[in-house]
């Protein structure tokens, strides 16, 4: 790697040379620099107050980017199986360039499909023993749900970062390795909407975080036609 260092140089005009050149510390290169965590909690209200104190936690997601870009965590190959008409696990965190099988255990056929932005899909009715895989290329917050069954839904959040963490159950969360610098701290719960803090990093202390709950335990939603489910969907 090449070392870049400033150069102070003094001069006469029409004196000749009566100064030198002085080199300046060489600036330490990013892979030698030390790194840092984060560490906070997660904290969860609605309408103002605490939320129930039931609500998984650990259905959430922090992930944090540097301003300078990082590059995501290498892609991998994950699995959401629909199982007693819910599609398990519900909340699925994945880098950029991963795949997801959606396989189906049940005796009956589901349609898994989303309509989120570029990552949008649609499986079409799958039957038991069977599945088909979805390559998410964007980042950003999926949501899925089944055609045939309106309260079948399920997340699947695509970073495009390696510095994520899932929260535990009394919302606590360490997100290590960091660099280095500002950056912006991304946070969401299943029941919230994304949010996003701006930090600097190292830092001392622990951070809260809040997420504010908006939505019901089935989110509304349409089906993949834009239209409302019929009555029999809701079972």
């Amino acid at each position: 790697m090449r070392t870049y260092a400033s150069l102070a140089v003094a001069f006469a005009l029409g004196g000749g040379f009566v100064g030198r050149a002085v080199a300046a510390p060489a600036a330490t290169p990013a892979s030698e620099r030390p790194l840092h965590r984060l560490a906070g909690r997660l904290v969860v209200s609605e309408k103002g107050k605490p939320a129930d104190p039931n609500l998984d936690l650990t259905q959430a997601a922090v992930w944090y980017e540097p301003d300078g870009g990082a590059s995501p965590a290498r892609p991998v190959s994950a699995e959401m199986t629909t199982v007693r008409k819910q599609f398990a696990p519900n909340v699925l965190v994945i880098p950029v360039g991963s795949t997801v099988h959606f396989a189906n255990q049940d005796p009956i056929l589901h349609n898994a499909f989303s309509v989120s932005g570029h990552n949008a899909f649609d499986l079409g009715l799958v039957g038991a023993g069977k599945g088909k895989t979805v390559l998410f290329r964007e980042a950003g917050l999926v949501r899925v749900f089944c055609n045939v069954h309106h309260a079948m839904f399920s997340h699947v959040l695509v970073v495009a970062t390696p510095y994520v963490a899932r929260p535990a159950r009394d919302g606590s969360f360490v997100l290590q390795g960091l660099p280095e610098g500002r950056g912006t701290l991304h946070y969401w719960h299943e029941r919230s909407e994304p949010s996003e803090v701006r930090v600097e990093v190292p830092r001392t202390g622990e951070l809260r975080l809040q997420a504010l709950v908006t939505l019901p335990r089935v989110p509304p939603h349409k089906n993949k036609f834009g239209r409302s489910y019929t009555r029999g969907a809701y079972d």
